[in-house]
């Protein structure tokens, strides 16, 4: 359990000047941060509130007879104490809840949504506390990720009367009571100054065979995709790692430096799906490959393997985050073509998205292509993320950080960095072309941008080509050529 949490002193500053200049009675965010349970020790590094809704309302009010907030620093009498103490706060939950899920799109390892923060009285926050609970258990369901095991987050209550910095607890139970804060100690101190950089360019290539019948758990083209993403979690949690070329064992390596390159020591390729399927019961394969250029920040308290833990959850999350782009994106398409009604419309279905295609009932082949990851600048030297189509241009870019994450977008676009040079992408191949003519492909990912990552790729290991066949063959008969010619000549 985190016992204590410490905050950025710059951010957090800012963060309560912004406020107490706002004359506004109420306000709800996100807290981004960072929580080590085996440091049990929490930190934060920014406070992003939630923008008011697509009506223009705002996320969170006082209801019920609460006082003007002027009134209320001045300590007015203008109403009964009674009705003060009745007063509470209505949150926009669902919201709320869906900025979280934006905002942990565009963030990088070692940075997650850890909270909710809210600026209410002493007296709203006291009747509220079940309503405030139930948003962050909310909050930490929509930020969630598959690696993700701590059942707490944080509550931060930032009071204006008097002015004054809490930090509490909350325990993600099922049974939410007053019980479930536990206050934490606060203090802040320099944290984003002192933060290290890992950076690692992972290149991947994963192929899944499309059996017949019931083979197929999941049949639509995005479920198989995700159920394929978390198998390669599991894999990948496990592997092991290079940091500025040398080897991770547990944590004994000393690093000190600001910026280090990270690189996966991956398995040979396993034929595991050779193994299971014969090609009579297989309709085709599906190919996942590409490269993902993934960043993470490690604390000075944190040890080394911590930053090794978060780059993997960082490259699954950002697999994931592009997935579901896609298919949200496909959903609003559906939408807007049926007219928000899908039953009455199925003569459209031909123009039915690819991540909604039954892959047992293709026929031919399908190509996905991933939106390429973007880095744009945030908090001292430090970066977030976002994501775009290869359709789309980096303005795109600019509404998502002022309104998602509060941030000013650099005027000076050289400042965005684009590491990913091809998108990754998914091929579903039916027996047009066969399996085993698919499952053996060997085409190397997308080669990674040389200044962002110093990932090496080698010839070993790569499989020999006809056209090796042909070179061989030929160095082979000049050989003999040479010795005839040779022996005649003695």
């Amino acid at each position: 359990m985190v016992k204590s949490v410490i905050g950025d002193e710059n951010q957090l500053k800012l963060a309560e000047h912004r406020l107490t200049r706002s004359s506004i009675p109420s306000q709800i965010g996100l807290v981004i941060g960072k929580l080590n349970s085996k440091l049990d020790r929490g930190f934060v590094y920014d406070l992003v509130p939630t923008p008011p809704n697509d009506a223009g309302e705002q996320p969170c009010l006082v209801i019920d007879g609460a006082a003007d907030f002027s009134k209320t620093k001045k300590k007015t009498s203008s109403k009964p104490k009674s009705q003060s103490d009745s007063s509470a706060l209505f949150i926009d939950q669902d919201w709320v809840f869906e900025h979280a899920r934006q905002v942990s799109r565009m963030l990088l390892g070692g940075m997650k949504v850890v909270g909710v923060y809210v600026w209410v009285s002493e007296s709203l926050f006291k009747n509220s506390t079940i309503t405030l609970c139930q948003t962050v258990i909310g909050v930490a369901q929509a930020a969630s990720t598959m690696m993700d095991d701590l059942n707490e987050r944080l509550l931060l209550h930032i009071s204006y009367s008097p002015l004054r910095w809490t930090c509490r607890n909350c325990s993600l139970a099922a049974n939410i009571t007053s019980s479930s804060l536990w206050p934490c100690d606060f203090k802040t101190g320099k944290i984003l100054g002192s933060l290290q950089t890992f950076r690692c360019m992972y290149n991947f290539d994963v192929r899944l065979p499309i059996p017949h019948g019931d083979g197929l758990d999941s049949k639509r083209f995005s479920d198989v995709i995700r159920n394929e993403i978390m198998v390669h979690a599991k894999e990948l949690k496990g592997v092991k790692a290079l940091i500025d070329g040398k080897l991770v064992v547990g944590d004994d390596l000393s690093v000190s430096d600001d910026f280090h390159e990270v690189e996966f020591l991956l398995p040979f390729m396993q034929d595991k799906y050779l193994e299971a399927c014969s090609q009579k019961e297989v309709l085709g394969v599906l190919l996942l490959r590409g490269s993902v250029c993934s960043l993470a920040y490690l604390n000075s308290k944190e040890p080394v393997s911590q930053a090794l833990v978060d780059i993997k959850e960082d490259i699954i999350r950002s697999l994931q985050s592009r997935l579901a782009i896609i298919c949200d994106e496909a959903e609003r398409d559906i939408e807007s073509m049926t007219g928000g009604d899908q039953g009455t419309n199925s003569h459209i279905s031909s123009e039915e998205p690819v991540t909604n295609f039954d892959l047992q009932a293709q026929r031919k082949q399908c190509n996905l292509s991933f939106p390429r990851r973007v880095l744009v600048p945030w908090l001292e030297g430090t970066y977030i993320c976002d994501y775009i189509q290869s359709t789309e241009t980096l303005e795109v870019l600019k509404e998502h950080c002022v309104e998602l994450m509060s941030v000013e977008f650099p005027t000076d676009t050289s400042e965005i960095l684009e590491p990913e040079s091809e998108a990754p992408t998914v091929i579903a191949s039916s027996t047009a072309k066969t399996f085993w003519s698919a499952a053996t492909d060997h085409s190397s990912a997308a080669k990674p941008d040389s200044s962002v990552s110093k990932v090496r790729k080698t010839g070993k290991g790569r499989p020999a080509t006809s056209a090796d066949y042909v070179l061989m063959l030929t160095i082979f008969v000049l050989i003999i050529a040479i010795v005839v010619f040779y022996f005649m000549g003695v």
